[in-house]
Formats: C-alpha cells, structure tokens, sequence
C-alpha cells in the first residue's frame, strides 16, 4: 500500500481516519494493519493490498467474488484489446476527462481499466474489488506511483467522498441489488463529480436470458471453476471459428452483418485473440448471479442519484453504458 492512499481512506464504520501500524513504513507498506482513529477497528494490509473485507457477504456474493478471483488470476495480462474495449463501454467519457482527475474504478478485477486510466493523466487512480483478482491488479500496477488497490465490498468502501470520476465496467449487474450498489458508488463522488457505469442489456440478450443463463445459474456456476473452465473450451472454439470466418469479414460487409446474429457484438469482438474469447466464455458460464437491465431501470438509477447532463446509450446493441454529473 502507497502512503498517498491514507489521505483518501476513512473507516468504513465510523468515517474516521487511519493510523498505519507496521514494521516498516517508508512509501509502501506491503504487511501491516490499518486502525481506525475513532472505533479502533482494524483491517489488514497484505502483499501490498489493504484488505476491507465484510464478514456479512451472502453465499453468492462469496461464489461471485470466488468466480472471478479464479478469472483474472489465472488470466491476468493486459492487453491491446483492453483500451478500445473500455472507452467503448464508458463513452461518451475521453480520455480527456480523466486528466487531473481523482479516480475511482469500482470492480477493477485484474487492474486493465486503473492502468489505463494512469496512463490517461489520472491524478491518482484507486481500484476496488471483492474478489482475489487484487492480487493480479496490483501486480499489474505496482509500478505506477499514482495507482493504488484495495479489496473492498462496493456497497460498504472506505472513502468519504473524495472522488472526481468513478466508474464501474461490468460489475454493477453481478450485485445482488445492482440499483444499491450504484447509488452506494455515487455517495463516494465529490458534488460536481462524474459517475459512469457499464451493464449487461435486457433489449438485445433475450437468448442469453432463455437459454445460457438457466445453465448459468443451476449448472455451471455451481461447478468446481476447473470444470467450468474445461467446458468453456468446446463453446470458445465454436465462437472462435464463427467469429474468425463470419464476423471478421462482416465487419467490412455490410450486406453479411445484416444477415448474421447478435452481429454488432460479435463483429466488435472478432479479432479477439482465442485466450480473450475462451475467458468471455468462461465469464459467461461463472458467475452465480448476473442481472440483465432495461433502459428505464439505468434511467431511474440516475434519476434516483439526483445526477444532471444524464447521457444513457446503447453499446452494441446489448448493454447500456450511462454517466451523469451529481449535482453541486
């Protein structure tokens, strides 16, 4: 943990400051513990990750978190993919707003999105997530003086409300109330500050709905991950080659992207290598719990934040991606 993280957090009980309590503390702390000022409580720092941990995580939230630590620790490289992907899902955000910016990504998994958000001209960069992907996250930025990662539930983090800019990709929709965990993220935005969030769509993913997330949801999330991971090869091969010989070429052929299904994703998806499409398969097949929104329900979301200059649009034809203002 970099000493410049003290100054953002507060006890998630209390609000109060911490004390660092360690053998040696010169501008990281890798083993230690973090004591609240005001209740005395105290939470670990581990290999460099300051650890919020609830003991109150339901059963799913304990699979989920498990589902994806598995993901992103055993696929843990950044990739050339990772840039156009994200400002894909936070559109119409540039690179330009993160410049000067303190910042916030909720659900960081295995650290692409805070790297990039550095390399953006971030002031400081803080990465939050649940699962044990922390361990890949700071690996991956450790090097980077202005980037720091914590393991925290987002319902329950460890600011007050330091943030310019905090953002969520892929994340919010794994929560057990989506809704909650939205408006929980907002209470750590400065008046004037920007919220952005990514979600699975309910207009354009009925198949999903009907047919994978049954399977989802009573067969593969309940498997051992190894499992899980070895059936997702026969479907990552299959989409592979559909992807490799259809969708590649319909990206330039308008006539062939017409006829073919869910074509504005998978057309967005077809140079992935087969490690990035094998993982989307896996992620796919993993998780206990995954929700899929409607327009209105992102709308209320902002609605209820009290957000202004609300933008809410359509990425590829099966998600939604919104960001507003909260209000001075």
């Amino acid at each position: 943990m970099k000493l410049d993280l003290l100054s953002l957090l507060a006890c998630p009980t209390c609000r109060h400051e911490f004390d660092i309590v360690s053998e040696r503390v010169v501008s990281e702390v890798i083993e230690g513990n973090l004591v609240c000022r005001g209740c005395s409580s105290t939470f670990p720092i581990i290999r460099g990750v300051p650890r919020f941990l609830a003991q109150s995580l339901t059963e799913d939230q304990k699979a989920t978190a498990d589902a994806f630590g598995y993901e992103w620790t055993h696929y843990s490289k950044l990739t050339d993919a990772d840039k156009r992907e994200f400002l894909g899902w936070i559109s119409p955000l540039t690179p330009a707003e993160f410049e000067d910016r303190v910042v916030l990504d909720a659900g960081c998994g295995k650290g692409r999105h805070i790297f990039l958000a550095a390399r953006f001209g971030a002031r400081t960069v803080v990465g939050v997530d649940l699962s044990n992907a922390v361990e890949a996250a700071y690996q991956n930025t450790r090097e980077l003086p202005n980037v720091h990662v914590i393991q925290a539930d987002i319902s329950k983090l460890p600011f007050l409300n330091p943030f310019d800019l905090a953002y969520s990709v892929g994340v919010l929709h794994h929560l057990p109330v989506p809704k909650d965990g939205f408006l929980a993220l907002s209470k750590h935005v400065r008046p004037g500050g920007r919220i952005s969030a990514w979600v699975y769509g309910k207009e354009g993913n009925l198949w999903i709905e009907k047919l994978v997330d049954p399977v989802r949801k009573n067969v593969t999330s309940k498997l051992p991950r190894f499992a899980t991971r070895c059936l997702s090869f026969f479907p990552a091969v299959t989409l592979y080659a559909a992807l490799k010989l259809l969708y590649r070429p319909a990206k330039t052929r308008a006539w062939l992207k017409s006829l073919l299904p869910y074509s504005d994703y998978l057309c967005s998806i077809s140079d992935y290598s087969f490690a990035e499409n094998f993982w989307n398969v896996f992620d796919q097949l993993v998780a206990p719990t995954a929700f899929y929104h409607s327009h209105e329900e992102i709308v209320d979301w902002f609605r209820t934040a009290n957000a202004e200059e609300v933008e809410i649009s359509q990425h590829n034809s099966n998600s939604w991606r919104g960001t507003g203002l909260l209000p001075e």
